[in-house]
């Protein structure tokens, strides 16, 4: 009797085990397209990623290399300080972006060009996404804004 409840038990732990791999492993499945890992541009230039692979790019926006092609394309190139990656976007810009200004952008970088699909600019004054600052910081070129 006793070791008829002890199998029962055991094969319940078991299954429990089993159903909580198996759907850790389909949520994992389903949020890999999800999932855009942020690079600075000397991670970009050091080890290029495949053109297939989405992720975001952060840096600042190179002054002197903002070109406004025909139509919605825009071309400039965002700089963490050591290294710069030319951008190309094609779309409406945030009212907020401009040369020497924090930015994050998502795409994939295809044949030395990063191809955004999407662009984000700081919404204030003192505001920078903290993996801009972190990846400035770390090329020694972040400036701390005045009043903070």
């Amino acid at each position: 009797m006793k070791s008829l409840k002890k199998r029962r038990r055991i094969q319940v732990i078991l299954l429990a085990v089993v159903a909580l791999v198996l759907a850790t492993g389909l949520i994992g499945y389903a949020m890999r397209d999800g999932i855009n890992f942020f690079r600075a541009p000397s991670q970009i230039i050091a080890e290029p990623p495949q053109p297939s692979e989405v992720f975001r790019i952060g840096g600042l926006v190179e002054e002197g290399t903002l070109v406004r092609g025909e139509g919605e394309t825009v071309r400039f190139s965002v700089t963490d300080g050591g290294e710069s990656v030319p951008v190309v976007f094609t779309g409406v810009l945030p009212d907020l972006f401009a040369e020497n200004q924090g930015m994050i952008g998502t795409g994939s970088y295809v044949n030395g060009v990063f191809e955004a699909t999407e662009i984000l600019a700081k919404h204030d004054e003192t505001y920078m996404p903290k993996e801009v600052v972190d990846a400035l910081k770390e090329q020694g070129v972040y400036q701390e804004a005045e009043g903070s």
